[in-house]
């Protein structure tokens, strides 16, 4: 008896393994809730380096601009063209490439380093899922390496599209290379034509120690959320000391904002101060995610494309001194959107603090 027990047991097994693993139905997802990543009160800053790997082709709705002027900084959505991929590489086994470079004050020092990358796999081809957390980082005059995601991938599946972010430390290689320019590659993205458009890039975010800057608090949030719609998140960073005339800046990594549909905004508020909306020439006030890849204002930063308008894409670093006032104690940070819809995969922050 107990041998027919053991082989049932066994035939139940193996009736189990056969199993296919159930795909998610549409609105489900890999959860990957917002938390703190790296935080540190050090003399120095946050530097980083972006771009996107997909930009308009041809047009595929009435009425969209050329792409030329659409990727100049004209008024467009990822929506309108049959998206094609961007490959600046000379690797021929790439099928899309970008580069930027990170530009590190001299005499800094890598405290932390992390590649982020995002895309929608589902335009008009849709792209397994298998290769979401793995690309292809080459350090600047160096030869492309594998990296793979070291934390659960985040994915989310609307149905009528399907986007993931995914990250890495890269520390180890950051604090060992030369300065000048990062290049991506292999970033699991779709292209072609559907009505939510594709869009896909990377972003490279770095804590730097340098005894000649401020003293400041560092924090780095990430994960995925899908804002926008009614859709809200809130974050917070406490036990700070924010001396008067402090500076500040908060950066943002998010897919699939359109450019001219109003109602994305990102807000920032001292313990007992106003709700600050943030805005700069790049990024006017209830259209932050626009598809830019800016700093302070300017949005063509030191990368290969250097498009003003990534088409769905966003890495933007906004100044948030005008916020912030003597004493403060904490900062609250607020992200949401009335009818554009974007997936936001990681914020940091950088504000000088008393010694």
């Amino acid at each position: 008896m107990k041998r027919i027990a053991l082989y049932l047991l066994s035939v139940f097994a193996l009736l189990c393994a056969a199993v296919p693993t159930a795909v998610a139905a549409p609105g489900d997802g890999l959860p990957a809730p917002f938390a703190e990543r790296f935080r540190a009160v050090q003399h120095g800053g946050f530097a980083r380096a972006a771009n996107a790997v997909i930009t308009c082709g041809t047009a595929a709705a009435d009425g969209a601009p050329d792409c030329a002027d659409a990727q100049a900084g004209g008024t467009a959505r990822s929506g309108q063209y049959a998206m094609a991929y961007i490959d600046t590489d000379d690797d021929a086994n790439t099928y899309n490439s970008s580069s930027a470079e990170l530009r590190l004050p001299p005499g800094s020092r890598v405290s932390y380093a992390r590649l982020y990358w995002s895309a929608n796999i589902r335009v008009g081809e849709l792209k397994p899922s298998a290769d979401n957390g793995r690309i292809l980082l080459a350090e600047p005059g160096g030869r492309y390496k594998e990296v793979l995601a070291d934390s659960p991938v985040g994915q989310r599946d609307s149905g009528e599209d399907s986007v993931f972010s995914a990250s890495a430390d890269v520390t180890a290689l950051v604090r060992s290379s030369r300065p000048g320019a990062w290049t991506v590659g292999q970033i699991n993205t779709a292209g072609g034509h559907s009505p939510e458009g594709g869009w896909g890039g990377w972003t490279l975010v770095v804590a730097y120690e340098n005894p000649d800057e401020p003293l400041r608090e560092l924090v780095l949030w990430d994960g995925l959320e899908t804002l926008g719609q009614g859709r809200e998140l809130s974050l917070a960073a406490d036990g700070l000391d924010v001396p008067a005339g402090a500076d500040g800046r908060l950066g943002l990594v998010a897919g699939g904002g359109d450019r001219g549909v109003d109602g994305d905004q990102v807000t920032v508020r001292v313990p007992g101060g106003p709700t600050t909306p943030l805005a700069d020439a790049a990024n006017p006030a209830g259209d932050v995610l626009n598809g830019t890849v800016s700093d302070l204002g300017d949005p063509r930063t030191a990368r290969t494309p250097a498009y003003a308008h990534t088409l769905g894409y966003d890495a933007d670093v906004l100044d948030i001194s005008h916020a912030l006032t003597d004493g403060a104690d904490g900062l609250g940070v607020g992200l949401g959107g009335g009818r554009d819809r974007y997936h936001l995969g990681a914020v940091f922050l950088q504000a000088a603090v008393r010694s």
